[in-house]
């Protein structure tokens, strides 16, 4: 795994690759996706450098959530979409491929048939030790 530090978000982030900004603030930086899915492709990327969302401090996660809303709309307003997927991956099996937390918002119109994330939902019944899973889960936090 790549150094969150070392990564192309943190090289647009200290200014060494230029980007086509959207937002920025002290914690937080948004920038048009240079290979996008849709017109309007947007990365929001915490200034923290972390590989993945649960090696992300509070605050920095905390900075994230509260930029995301208003990016969202300003990307939907902008192009004019209908709908938006947020997507964010946590590692290579996870199709992470920068290995620094970023949350794409993706714009979605009608009839444009999700291009470039097709994902086959498969859900499985939840199984017999779905309490003492739930408990474990609760447990840690």
């Amino acid at each position: 795994m790549t150094d969150a530090s070392d990564s192309v978000f943190s090289k647009i982030i200290r200014g060494e690759i230029p980007c086509h900004r959207v937002y920025e603030d002290d914690h937080v930086i948004a920038f048009l996706d240079v290979n996008p899915i849709a017109r309007g492709h947007t990365l929001v990327i915490p200034k923290e450098p972390a590989p993945t969302m649960c090696e992300l401090s509070d605050d920095a996660a905390a900075a994230l959530g509260r930029v995301l809303p208003r990016i969202c709309r300003a990307v939907m307003k902008a192009t004019g979409a209908s709908a938006y997927n947020l997507l964010q991956n946590n590692g290579a099996e996870a199709m992470q491929s920068v290995f620094h937390v970023h949350v794409h918002v993706i714009p979605r119109f009608p009839g444009d048939g999700s291009p470039g994330l097709e994902c086959e939902w498969r859900p499985k019944p939840l199984g017999e030790d779905g309490a003492d899973l739930g408990r474990q889960i609760a447990r840690l936090l």
